[in-house]
């Protein structure tokens, strides 16, 4: 019975040992190869740590590159940021899908398998949003290599807490945390990002940008996305902002609508965190919570939401999407 034990043991660890060397870590894409990539991407602990380049510890993920089938020479891609659900082929390949109809790569990535993360919409302590951002970042920056891309016209989109990736990626610290050379997203589209908490800098990239939300929606109401937005305006980005007027959060999903009673909401966090100065201040009144913020964040996160799909929704987003990624890219 032990030598059969052993043995077995030893078959795990060869097994293990094939399957991490079929898949290590890619440095470029020059080989042109599509497909299941892994990738090494950073982990911060938070938004300032990341800006501040802080322990940033390597991460193997990986995303899912998948090119037009007539693709003729480089071509525009758009990296997917999931939400706090993960990746799933209703969304996120059903996205990659109306992409590739277009004429443009899409690359899935998955920040929370790797990570042996399922969910992040009743716990978002689990990982910050922060390293959904970097691992942007680094998709962005690998994507770069890859030969059948041009890298002039890689964009970013994302749902909710990837709708947040979209947003955040248009600032220059977390860029350059991450991206060495001047290599940036040449387009930005947001789905229901999470608005109350603003990440600002004085420094943004400009890169037009496409925001779309949910006029119903009480998990990542409008009113601070639509705000948020008129500061990346003053910021000299071009933003358009549509609002499907009867959308809940989660809009283009084919589920009806239902009320989810233990997701988390940050309705009531409606702070700026400043990552030149690194300082966290109340919007309404100024006030400076850099040294409290995580207790009043405590106080201001609620529960419960509705979330669901909406025929119009559904419907007009693809649409809107691909008017908007028409003109940036120039199909």
């Amino acid at each position: 019975m032990r030598s059969i034990a052993v043995r077995l043991s030893l078959l795990v660890l060869l097994l293990a040992g094939t399957a991490i060397a079929a898949d290590p870590p890619v440095q470029d894409l020059a080989d042109g190869r599509t497909g299941k990539i892994y990738f090494e991407s950073p982990t911060p602990a938070g938004f300032f740590a990341l800006a501040k380049r802080e322990a940033l510890s390597k991460t193997v993920i990986f995303g899912t590159l998948v090119l037009p089938k007539k693709a003729t020479g480089p071509v525009p891609a758009m990296v997917i940021a999931h939400g706090s659900g993960g990746v799933s082929h209703d969304r996120e390949f059903w996205w990659a899908d109306h992409l590739n109809d277009l004429g443009v790569a899409a690359f899935v990535v998955d920040s929370f398998t790797p990570r042996n993360i399922r969910e992040t919409a009743t716990d978002q302590t689990q990982l910050s949003t922060a390293a959904n951002v970097a691992d942007a970042l680094a998709a962005l920056r690998l994507l770069a290599t890859h030969p059948k891309l041009d890298r002039q016209r890689i964009g970013v989109m994302g749902f909710s807490k990837g709708g947040q990736v979209a947003l955040y990626t248009a600032l220059e610290p977390f860029r350059r945390a991450v991206i060495d050379d001047q290599t940036r997203f040449a387009a930005h589209v947001p789905l229901y990002p999470a608005c109350n908490s603003w990440q600002v800098s004085e420094h943004v990239t400009r890169a037009p940008m496409l925001m779309l939300l949910g006029g119903r929606d009480d998990y990542t109401p409008p009113g601070p996305c639509q705000e948020y937005a008129q500061w990346f305006k003053s910021k000299g980005t071009d933003v358009d902002v549509i609002v499907y007027a009867n959308a809940y959060h989660g809009f283009d999903s084919l589920r009806p609508p239902v009320h989810a009673r233990n997701v988390v909401t940050g309705v009531g966090c409606n702070y700026n965190a400043n990552v030149d100065r690194f300082v966290v201040t109340v919007r309404a009144t100024g006030e400076d919570i850099t040294r409290s913020v995580a207790s009043f964040s405590r106080t201001c996160v609620g529960k419960g939401a509705t979330v669901g799909g909406d025929g119009e929704g559904r419907k007009k987003s693809p649409e809107d999407v691909k008017a908007f990624l028409k003109k940036v890219f120039a199909l």
